[in-house]
């Protein structure tokens, strides 16, 4: 019944958006995404009703702006992708961990069993339900907000680092090195000699959703000349981590929460939050490496913030993933 009322969902898509064209309204398109979000994560009218205020408020949260961006692939054409479906993806085992369907626990499989996670990670891009698209124009604080309004958090950044690399290890912020560039060289230094990447120790083209383009018309990456061209999540089955998690290559970069200092971490509590991280990379990796992007790399301090400041970064190819604490 689940698994009929999700492909029904990517149907009402696949009609909204023809064949890769976001055709629809923002607010069409949006319309759809909602109805998708309340079926298959069971979110109640109330936990719905906060989503929508704050894609309201917003006024440019969603998969693009719909006038330009031109996806290079349907959600239809993803589920054919995948071996099996897109059941392929629901982990029944997982969701009894997590409290939620296409999530996956966090830990380290050289001393610990899924069982033993203390918190789980969205295994897709927001709104994290295969062969969908990524919801983009996204504020860190918006991103933190949909989170909580789920009963999820943002994840610090250590759990998404852990999640592609393989196994989630102690938390290790130098909160004494006075700077997010201090902290960002003391991190990058000590795993630089063991590089590597959700599936594998080098990077790979063609393995992840990074091989689209990006509009002629985008300069400077605003709303009306930038399309948000990405694929759905999901579509390229070999982009997983051994924890079983997607497209943290390729697709859509993604907003964390670095804290600061401890009582900034989200995976322990802190509703105060530190400043903001962007992780992984975009859709056009293959043609063009901005920069690394391997599993544990920390950017440097672009259009940085406090993740709670209004003013905090928004783009065409910027999204984000949620974390749950569990146990």
């Amino acid at each position: 019944m689940i698994l009929r009322t999700v492909m029904t969902a990517l149907l009402a898509l696949t009609l909204v958006w023809g064949k890769g064209a976001a055709a629809g309204t923002l607010a069409e398109n949006n319309e759809v995404l909602f109805q998708q979000l309340q079926k298959v994560h069971r979110l109640s009218a109330s936990e719905m009703q906060a989503i929508r205020n704050i894609f309201a408020k917003s006024g440019f949260m969603g998969q693009g702006n719909p006038k330009i961006t031109r996806h290079p692939m349907t959600p239809e054409q993803c589920a054919a992708r995948i071996p099996g479906g897109i059941s392929h993806y629901d982990n029944a085992r997982n969701t009894r961990i997590c409290g939620d369907r296409y999530m996956a626990p966090l830990y380290d499989p050289k001393t610990e069993r899924p069982e033993d996670a203390k918190a789980c990670i969205d295994m897709f891009e927001f709104p994290n339900i295969p062969c969908t698209y990524p919801v983009v124009w996204t504020k860190a604080m918006e991103a933190a907000e949909v989170c909580s309004a789920m009963g999820k958090r943002l994840c610090d950044a250590h759990e998404w680092e852990g999640a592609c690399d393989g196994a989630l290890e102690a938390p290790d912020y130098p909160f004494g090195a006075g700077s997010v560039a201090a902290m960002r060289s003391i991190h990058n230094n000590k795993y630089a000699s063991s590089a590597h990447w959700a599936y594998g120790p080098s990077f790979k083209r063609g393995v992840c959703a990074q091989n689209s383009e990006k509009s002629a018309s985008c300069g400077g990456g605003g709303y009306n000349s930038c399309g948000s061209n990405t694929y759905p999540t999901g579509s390229f089955p070999d982009c997983v981590s051994k924890l079983g998690v997607y497209d943290q290559h390729g697709n859509a970069a993604e907003h964390m929460n670095l804290p600061m200092a401890p009582d900034q971490m989200s995976s322990r509590g802190s509703t105060k939050l530190g400043v903001t991280e962007m992780k992984g990379s975009w859709f056009i990796w293959d043609k063009y490496r901005a920069h690394p992007d391997w599993c544990r790399w920390r950017a440097p301090y672009w259009h940085g913030s406090r993740v709670m400041s209004p003013a905090s970064h928004e783009n065409y190819h910027l999204g984000f993933r949620c974390c749950k604490t569990v146990n």
